[in-house]
């Protein structure tokens, strides 16, 4: 750290909107970079700051209280201000409205996630759920116990994940999808046909190309007549950026409602960030504006965010955020990963066949991996992404292999 970083930390005082996985990540990167100033981590959640991945599995189940994050944040020096709600920022005054009243700020990140998308009509009715929050598993746990006949309402993500823990779980489990296939959003359609299968392989029924009419207290009537006996209804038709409370703001928001980062992760606004599933940035290595809703993007940025407060000012560097998109799911009793963006991929390869219990698929642009799908093939993600980031020429012919291992179909 420079010296002019060091005498600058401790006046300037950080506040971080939003306690998941991206805003506590970029506390606990300012201290390990060094930053010794003010840090103040804001939650709208009374709860202890906690990761969501474990809210649609082991927490579901019953097999965790909680997923609290490992930190000790008074050790730290970070200030909690959990259960508290931020309604407004005034960029001008550096100020954050909240019901407790004003928060000033010198540096400013935005964390606040994304929310939901509610089915049109059900907000109210008894026994419909979403699954975002360490809540919302509470309140569904009981359904899961109860072995209720569930419907879920999108064949996204989320959506297989609960249905995964519903069928183990015992129960009854209906799966609406309005598109002509699982995942429609997510994956071309050649691969995620084979993904359709898993769904009766698991018991569970899945209707695709079919609308949701309205939800009733015990039932979902569908736009074809039909109406399925419901216990509770689950609903996972995708999230935007929780960003609403930004309007007037001055901060510069994208047509999906993303504050438009800069390639440091920097804002339309001095001193302000923003990290996470709130968060769009350019791509140098893909050419476009990502907006990543996962969770490693939210553990990457806040190294960016933590590196960019601290160059601010010195002239030094600023970081740049651009990295290979990764996630992955667990459904169906299958280890399902992703790296990359193949959006502009021009070319397509498998290696295995979609009915076996583990293959992959590979997407290449002008010979270039960018791009891998592995389905219980590990080694295939850990080496493309790998391959990704180099941005390495692949052999068609040896990458369409099944038994040559993907690093060794580089040029």
């Amino acid at each position: 750290m420079s010296e002019q970083q060091t005498e600058k930390s401790p006046a300037r005082d950080v506040v971080i909107v939003g306690a998941g996985m991206a805003g506590v990540q970029s506390a606990v990167a300012l201290r390990e970079a060094g930053f010794t100033g003010p840090v103040t981590l804001i939650g709208a959640e009374p709860h202890q700051p906690y990761d969501r991945p474990p809210l649609s599995k082991a927490v579901l189940l019953g097999e965790a209280g909680d997923s609290a994050f490992d930190i000790d944040f008074a050790a730290l020096d970070i200030t909690l201000r959990l259960g508290l709600e931020v309604t407004a920022l005034r960029a001008a005054d550096r100020v954050l409205d909240t019901a407790r009243g004003p928060v000033p700020y010198d540096v400013l990140v935005l964390a606040t996630g994304a929310e939901p998308v509610t089915l049109p009509g059900a907000d109210g009715v008894p026994g419909v759920h979403l699954l975002r929050t360490l809540d919302d598993a509470a309140r569904l746990r009981p359904v899961l116990d109860r072995q209720d006949d569930v419907v879920v309402v999108g064949a996204g993500w989320i959506g297989a994940e609960f249905a995964t823990a519903a069928r183990a779980a015992g129960c009854a489990v209906t799966v609406v999808e309005a598109a002509a296939r699982p995942l429609a959003g997510a994956l071309p359609a050649e691969v995620a046909a084979p993904m359709a299968h898993w769904y009766a392989q698991s018991g569970a029924e899945l209707l695709t190309g079919v609308r949701v009419n309205r939800v009733e207290e015990g039932a979902v009537v569908l736009a074809d007549g039909r109406t399925l006996p419901a216990g509770a209804v689950v609903v996972g038709i995708g999230a935007r950026p929780a960003t609403g409370w930004l309007a007037g703001s001055g901060v510069a928001l994208g047509p999906d409602g993303s504050v438009l980062a800069d390639s440091a992760l920097r804002t339309s606004l001095p001193d302000v960030y923003a990290v996470g599933d709130c968060a769009s940035f350019p791509s140098a290595r893909y050419g476009t504006r990502l907006l990543v809703h996962h969770w490693d993007n939210a553990l990457q940025g806040p190294r960016t965010v933590a590196a960019a407060i601290l160059a601010a000012g010195t002239g030094e560097p600023m970081p740049v955020h651009d990295p290979v998109p990764y996630f992955w799911s667990e459904q169906f009793g299958r280890f399902v990963q992703y790296a990359g963006h193949h959006t502009d991929a021009d070319t397509l390869l498998w290696r295995g066949d979609g009915d076996d219990a583990a293959w992959s698929v590979c997407w290449l642009r002008e010979g270039a991996l960018v791009a891998v799908l592995a389905v219980g093939r590990p080694r295939d993600l850990a080496q493309g992404r790998r391959l990704i980031q180099s941005g390495a020429a692949l052999d068609p012919e040896r990458a369409a292999d099944p038994a040559v291992p993907l690093k060794s179909a580089a040029l």
